[in-house]
């Protein structure tokens, strides 16, 4: 019996449907488009802190509704308190920056007197220093009028950063109301998974849950609690531009390429521009803060986190460019579930053995 064909009405109709769907889609996505970094953010928050939830209402005899309301007002007096003021000392930062750029005003500073009275270097140190100085300050007299151009960059990531800490409190926000509907939430996407992957719509849930919580936690969070640590540091110090070195201290550490990079540089300005008291003391600290992540990323991640770095860095970049400051957070997290994903999935296909070629009769 042969099957039979489609009528030339049905096939208008089902195009019609399809097109119709398409549309519903698109003018969806259209309308959510604003909201994507906000609704990301406050999914990840919800991931990553939902542990906590569930402890503290059962803590509360089973009250997930007060429980939501507390964790909301712990982050954000996390958020409006010291990543506030982080924020904002990195906006004066960049700001002050890029205005010596867009004047041309800016210089390196010449070597300190006290270099000449350090045993057995300091003098070579103090001329070596001096005549770098020389060449860099006619170098960058040349080259300042082309940087030029990146000073509006930077005033424009600037004015993002506004923008990028409104959103991330609205986030928080709507994390709070997440929290008591997070068996709901799972069964929906597990529902979801399983319309796409029904044989590992179990697994894969569970590893990007896992993977969200290892990023938020091990590296955003890690790399946040340094970087105020490291803004703390820098601001008893009086160091010039603190905030903007302790947001270079946050890309570092998210990155994974380590604090070490500005708190090196930073306590070698100590030893040269403050007392030995404050030296010592501001050393002890900042070597603390360097090694912090070696303390916290193990008790935090649960797992080893195998993404590679390059993922997270590109992630970094492309989340920034794509939705601001708040991607810078959101691309590596959401890189990382890609990717933890794509592998999982690759090593079940390759577990799974080639079917049999039938053989002729």
């Amino acid at each position: 019996m042969k099957p039979l064909r489609p009528s030339a009405e049905d096939v208008i109709q089902i195009v019609i449907r399809l097109g119709l769907l398409a549309l519903l889609i698109m003018w969806t996505f259209v309308i959510i488009r604003p909201f994507v970094p906000i609704l990301a953010w406050s999914g990840v928050l919800a991931v990553a802190f939902y542990p906590a939830f569930s402890w503290l209402a059962k803590l509360l005899g089973g009250r997930p509704k007060t429980a939501a309301v507390i964790l909301t007002l712990i982050t954000l007096g996390i958020v409006i308190g010291p990543a506030t003021w982080l924020g904002i000392s990195a906006v004066e930062g960049v700001k002050d920056l890029a205005g010596k750029i867009g004047t041309g005003d800016l210089a390196l500073q010449s070597a300190p007197e006290q270099i000449k009275t350090w045993p057995l270097v300091g003098p070579w140190l103090f001329d070596l220093w001096n005549e770098v100085y020389s060449n860099l300050r006619s170098t960058l007299q040349e080259v300042v009028p082309y940087l030029k151009p990146l000073a509006g960059t930077m005033l424009s990531l600037a004015g993002d950063a506004g923008v990028g800490t409104l959103q991330f409190l609205v986030s928080v926000f709507v994390a709070g109301f997440l929290f008591p509907f997070g068996p709901q939430l799972v069964v929906a996407a597990r529902g979801f998974l399983f319309r796409i992957i029904p044989e590992q719509s179990e697994h894969f849930m569970g590893l990007a849950g896992a993977t969200i919580r290892a990023v938020a936690q091990g590296v955003i969070g890690v790399a946040v609690i340094q970087a105020l640590l490291a803004g703390v540091g820098f601001k008893l110090a009086a160091l010039p531009s603190a905030g903007l070195l302790a947001f270079i201290v946050l890309l570092l550490s998210i990155v994974q390429i380590g604090a070490f990079l500005v708190l090196a540089p930073v306590i070698i300005w100590l030893w040269m521009y403050r007392d030995f008291t404050t030296a010592l003391l501001l050393t002890i600290f900042l070597v603390f803060v360097g090694f912090i992540d070696s303390i916290l990323k193990p008790i935090l991640m649960g797992r080893g986190l195998t993404t590679p770095t390059l993922v997270i860095l590109i992630g970094v970049i492309g989340g920034t460019l794509a939705h601001g400051i708040i991607g810078l957070f959101i691309g590596p997290i959401v890189l990382a579930v890609a990717w933890e994903i794509a592998v999982a999935w690759i090593r079940i296909e390759r577990r799974v053995p080639a079917p049999k070629p039938a053989l002729d009769t």
